[in-house]
């Protein structure tokens, strides 16, 4: 009995090292497939890899050979010289990313189901046959609806669920968002900023609270019967930036 248990535990642990090995390749390969896309349309991307990385360690090597300590110096300079290239790549991969998701319906809700930290989101709770949709984010923050699509529309769109939202969470903050490139409203790319420039309002434990509560009204109330939106151009590279991230 202790054998076969043994045996198990050997069995359960070479198959996860082998999982972890074959989710590390495909990270590689999505990071590769990446890079050489970005770099066939963003001739700045080399230069600027390239300079971050010699730079740096031309500083290091200076710095340890000036105070002797070269040995030292130099290898922290090579770590952060290659940190510094990935950081420029993510950061230009990501703004390509988005570049491409513009103006595409679904493109926000694309934007908050990637973002990170603990945002509940849930696509199109409301939305029109033109694909004008609201899609609500609960957090610290409090509730925040974010509307895209025609202003014009959005307009009432945005008052009737902010209505609706108020008679469940009482006091929590509501916040209104629409998100375009017009005067008054939140570009793409810069969303998650925005929302996470907004003020903690509430505490973890009221986020979830609230969170249920709406997801309740959710279940009683029928949907908005419109599509959410195509997956915006170049979105199956989400996970890139993730990736550059953890590296």
């Amino acid at each position: 009995m202790a054998k076969a248990q043994t045996n198990a535990t050997k069995e359960a642990k070479a198959a996860a090292k082998a999982e972890r090995k074959r989710a590390s390749k495909e990270r590689r390969t999505q990071l590769w497939q990446a890079f050489q896309m970005q770099r066939r349309e963003d001739k700045l991307l080399l230069p600027l890899m390239i300079g971050a990385f010699v730079v740096i360690v031309a500083v290091f090597t200076v710095l340890g050979i000036v105070f002797d300590v070269a040995a030292f110096l130099i290898p922290i300079g090579v770590v952060l010289g290659i940190l510094a290239a990935f950081i420029i790549f993510g950061r230009r991969v990501q703004r390509s990313v988005y570049a491409k998701a513009d103006g595409q319906p679904g493109a926000a809700g694309w934007a908050l189901d990637n973002m990170r930290g603990g945002w509940r989101v849930k696509q199109a709770v409301v939305g029109t046959t033109h694909l004008d949709a609201v899609h609500r984010v609960v957090g610290k923050p409090g509730v925040i609806l974010v509307g895209e699509g025609s202003p014009t529309r959005l307009k009432g769109l945005l008052a009737q669920e902010k209505k609706r939202t108020a008679r469940v969470v009482g006091d929590t903050p509501i916040y209104e968002v629409i998100v375009g490139n017009e005067e008054g409203q939140v570009p793409l790319s810069k969303l998650e900023r925005h929302l996470n420039k907004l003020p903690n309002n509430i505490n973890g434990k009221r986020v979830d609270a609230v969170d249920a509560r709406l997801s309740a009204l959710a279940g009683r109330q029928p949907g908005p019967g419109m599509p959410k939106g195509p997956v915006p151009q170049g979105a199956k590279m989400r996970g890139v930036a993730r990736t550059v991230r953890r590296r």
